[in-house]
């Protein structure tokens, strides 16, 4: 049998600070998940996303020290339109979470926005143009 990807791991900082910000795009993650040092959440298509802090790699990983210069990772959320792109950007930016790409028409046939998350992760946010 070929290995199937059944999780994806975040690396934070700061456990409640990062699951906000997730929960901001939708997420329904259970605040009591903002004390735990690990905690694993399982989206509709079955893929688990995964978070660990700093702590929790170190114990395991003791000379493990976090990426630099550049993206360590990026996830890609869908919108159903162009001005749910547009919303979505707007309400994480008034919220104070950093914009990476304000919304633009893309090339590829998208409206396109990028966003850091509190860990400096980019985020996007996409949907087909009409």
């Amino acid at each position: 049998m070929t290995p199937q990807l059944d999780g994806l791991g975040i690396i934070v900082q700061d456990m409640p600070t990062a699951l906000n910000f997730y929960r901001q795009l939708g997420w329904d993650i259970p605040p009591e998940m903002d004390a735990e040092g690990h905690v694993e959440y399982k989206l509709p298509n079955g893929l688990h996303i995964m978070w660990d802090t700093h702590a929790i790699i170190h114990s395991f990983e003791p000379n493990w020290q976090p990426a630099s210069g550049g993206r360590r990772m990026g996830l890609a959320f869908a919108c159903v339109s162009p001005a749910e792109v547009d919303a979505t950007f707007a309400r994480l930016t008034d919220l104070g979470y950093q914009a990476h790409a304000t919304p633009f028409d893309a090339v590829w046939q998208q409206r396109y926005a990028q966003i850091l998350d509190p860990d400096g992760n980019v985020i996007d946010l996409f949907a087909p143009l009409a």
